[in-house]
């Protein structure tokens, strides 16, 4: 057993299943000729740099640019099948603030609140338990070489376990889970979509290099766990968040405790900043929730969602309607209160807003990265509704 967790927590697996993917550090791509594609595109069929976060845009992967990086930090790759490599690309993103940002609102505006509250109140749980459990664990992420690494940002965190499995795991089993009594479709449907899901992104975290085959086991395990143990509690968390007349308290309070108590690291790691932010947008959506049910707030009926593969109809457009109005509002909050909030900071510590390293301090990241995103899950939750009942489409 020892020996076997030994090569799961080894980089090896990692590199050999990227080359198994047509993924090679450049100058270790064997003999064979690259694949059948847009070979115009750049070097070797897709070589393309990796530099510090500081450093230019990352290239595209079929070109070398110039970067402005150190030169330790920059990686050339080659790339051979590009199926591959953009669906793990594309997988990766749905562990990112793009997905959240986007399929948390939409299931609020368009499915069921109560199967929002709940994929959020288990995101946000399982999220914490796993930016914490890096910080405490500190196993190291894949060395290079053996392995390519596509993202730099998150290299600068540890690597146990992969709050990417762990997300993915919590969100699609917890939408699945919340669904299925709802809605009329096959069971077996449901659990697959989910399962595929998750695995994809799992398996991004492997191609891209950031994780070895251990954190990404290690990390939907521990989601999987923590989403058994959360279900019984669902109905009790979901009735006390909507009628407590503490709820608003405890959803500001406990989130801003735990940012500030984060565990302290030698070194600047995003972990912090992170989950300040997943913390900051549950607390705003809580709060929410809360408000909305005791003002009976504009709600949207479970009958605007029905599964299937319809053409176009009234209700698609109106669910498309609702999903770019409110996305709108919701990115333009977002950067307004950046703007506003990191404004103040600078004025009440004394940096230029373009002070990477002020940004960073504990008492700058904390109440900037919270009380933005606090602002956008409100903002989703309460104006978002109260505008798509001003413009008729609730």
């Amino acid at each position: 057993m020892a020996r076997l967790l030994g090569t799961l927590r080894s980089s090896q697996p990692v590199a050999r299943f990227q080359r198994s993917c047509g993924l090679f550090l450049a100058g270790d791509e064997g003999d064979e000729d690259p694949a059948e594609g847009p070979r115009d595109r750049g070097v070797c069929n897709g070589a393309g740099p990796l530099r510090c976060p500081a450093g230019a845009s990352r290239a595209p992967p079929g070109g070398v640019r110039s970067g402005r990086g150190p030169k330790s930090c920059t990686q050339k790759y080659i790339v051979k099948n590009y199926f591959y490599y953009y669906l793990f690309k594309f997988s990766a993103a749905l562990g990112e603030e793009i997905f959240y940002i986007t399929f948390l609102p939409f299931t609020y505006w368009n499915i069921d609140h109560s199967v929002s509250r709940r994929m959020i109140i288990v995101w946000s749980i399982v999220m914490y338990i796993g930016q914490v459990s890096k910080d405490i664990l500190k196993w190291p992420r894949p060395l290079s070489p053996p392995v390519v690494k596509l993202e730099m940002r998150t290299n600068a965190e540890y690597g146990m376990p992969s709050t990417h499995a762990m997300a993915a795991t919590a969100i699609s089993f917890s939408f699945f889970i919340a669904t299925m009594n709802q809605y009329k479709y096959p069971f077996e449907l449901g659990l697959v979509a989910a399962f595929v899901f998750s695995t994809l992104v799992c398996l991004s975290r492997l191609y891209t290099g950031m994780h070895t085959v251990l954190d990404v086991i290690g990390g939907a395990l521990i989601s999987a766990v923590l989403l058994m143990l959360l279900y019984p509690a669902w109905d009790t968390i979901d009735h006390l968040l909507l009628t407590s007349p503490f709820c608003p308290l405890i959803s500001i309070v406990v989130p801003l405790v735990l940012c500030y108590n984060y565990p302290k690291l030698d070194y600047y790691s995003p972990t912090r900043g992170d989950t300040t932010t997943i913390l900051g947008a549950a607390a705003g959506a809580t709060v929410g929730f809360w408000l909305n049910n005791q003002y009976a707030a504009p709600a949207y009926t479970s009958m605007n969602f029905q599964p299937g593969f319809p053409l176009v109809t009234s209700t698609m457009v109106l669910m498309l309607a609702r999903f770019f109005v409110g996305i709108s509002v919701v990115l333009l909050t977002r950067w307004v209160m950046k703007s506003v909030v990191l404004g103040a900071l600078g004025y009440r510590y004394r940096f230029p807003i373009r002070d990477l390293e002020a940004r960073r301090r504990l008492e700058v990241e904390v109440p900037y990265k919270f009380v933005t995103y606090s602002s956008v899950g409100f903002t989703a939750t309460v104006i978002v509704p109260l505008l798509h009942e001003l413009l008729g489409l609730l």
